[in-house]
């Protein structure tokens, strides 16, 4: 069994780097010791009248670049050693994109599927009144964002308890959220949406010659982020052949009518029954397809050095965070495969998080074309950036993108005289 340790793979990529960048070990220290970690244990209330406790963190890795920025989710493995990572990857990822934030991620150990809405809810307040209590959360001093398995509805309930709170209105304080109460049009597909024109405005250089039509896709992972590159990818005549989730996956024999699979799981809970047309797969079986793009959506480690040497695909989009440790890497590497890093490749969602702040700020309400269209400009700017600091370098997109962040808050740094 392969045992995930993402803080340690963070820290490994990020020596590399700062092998390149000659850093001290005081400089490195920025990049490795978060500025604050918060944690806690919340009491909450069954359904049933019983109370239960789970750990709950926030980590808050730097914020020489701005205030803090990262996700808050809900899942078993929350635990202090993955959100330092998720937390630490935010700062490098702000600084990809060239917004003007830091790192942070925040975590509650639940496995929300157990949870009744209510149940639900109660959670989500206990965590907002307890970071609140440790004064964490500021508009200008960190906003939280959905992550895994926390939704827009989720974000409205935290906002809705800082709100009591601290009676007053603030809607920045948070992003995610449902348009009735400040959300922003776009921000639900905008982390598939930034995937693809980080693919597209690579695709020159990847598949010279190829239409859409030629360009085979299996996507691991079918939640928000999958499903939307799946349908938009199907929508631009991309061939989406294989989709899974947690529960297995589904291999069409030509190409996947991927609104179809997704109504079926809407009304069975699973991808596929099988047909003449469609297979039915394993999460691992569907990793190891000859497809030109292998899209990796789901958690941290599915691609890892026992299984690295099967993988055919030649080019793989991070979408979801962490998905291929340093020792994969290094093979895929080897191997001749092209990686869209996490920190690029799924930088969309924070991206769009930036306009919802600046919306709530200003007062402002952008048309949904605004938003789309800026958040293109953003994407393909900072994957041309990236594309051309590996071809100087001679190094992978991951290293470039490390390379480029690091440099970022550096300057910052330096010129905070820190």
């Amino acid at each position: 069994m392969t045992i995930n340790k993402p803080f340690e793979n963070y820290v490994t990529t990020l020596k590399e780097a700062a092998e390149k960048l000659a850093l001290t070990d005081d400089l490195l220290k920025h990049f490795t010791e978060p500025q604050h970690i918060f944690e806690t244990k919340l009491t909450f209330s069954r359904d049933d009248g019983t109370e239960e406790t789970a750990n709950a963190y926030r980590v808050q890795h730097n914020n020489a670049r701005g205030p803090f920025k990262g996700g808050v989710r809900f899942h078993p493995d929350a635990d202090l050693e993955e959100v330092k990572s998720l937390a630490s990857l935010m700062s490098l990822k702000c600084a990809v994109v060239n917004i003007p934030y830091g790192g942070a991620k925040g975590g509650v150990q639940i496995d929300p599927k157990t949870l009744s809405e209510a149940e639900l809810e109660r959670v989500s307040r206990a965590y907002m009144r307890a970071a609140n209590e440790a004064n964490i959360f500021g508009i200008q001093k960190d906003i939280p964002a959905p992550d895994v398995n926390t939704t827009p509805q989720i974000m409205a309930w935290m906002l809705d308890e800082y709100e009591t709170i601290t009676d007053r209105s603030e809607p920045g304080i948070i992003t995610g959220k449902p348009l009735e109460v400040g959300g922003l049009l776009g921000r639900s597909y905008a982390t598939s949406r930034g995937g693809i024109h980080a693919l597209e405005q690579l695709q020159p250089v990847l598949f010279a010659g190829k239409v859409p039509s030629d360009i085979t896709i299996a996507i691991q992972g079918f939640g928000n982020a999958g499903s939307e590159f799946a349908k938009t990818m199907h929508e631009r005549g991309y061939r989406i052949v294989a989709v899974s989730d947690s529960r297995g996956g589904a291999h069409c024999k030509h190409m996947c009518d991927v609104h179809h699979l997704e109504k079926v799981k809407r009304e069975t809970g699973a991808l596929a029954t099988g047909s003449a047309d469609i297979s039915i797969i394993t999460n691992e079986e569907l990793l190891q397809l000859d497809v030109d793009v292998l899209v990796l959506a789901a958690l941290d480690g599915a691609i890892h050095a026992s299984n690295a040497k099967e993988i055919k695909a030649r080019v793989i989009l991070e979408l979801a965070n962490g998905p291929v440790t340093p020792e994969a890497d290094a093979i895929l590497a080897t191997a001749g495969a092209i990686i869209v890093p996490d920190i690029l490749a799924n930088a969309g969602g924070v991206t769009a998080s930036y306009f919802e702040w600046i919306q709530n700020r200003t007062g402002d309400v952008w048309k949904e074309r605004t938003v789309n269209e800026r958040l293109e400009e953003a994407m393909k700017d900072a994957t041309q950036t990236v594309y051309e600091r590996a071809e100087r370098e001679q190094c992978t997109l991951r290293q470039a993108a490390f390379l480029i962040g690091m440099e970022r808050i550096l300057d910052a740094i330096k010129v905070r005289g820190r």
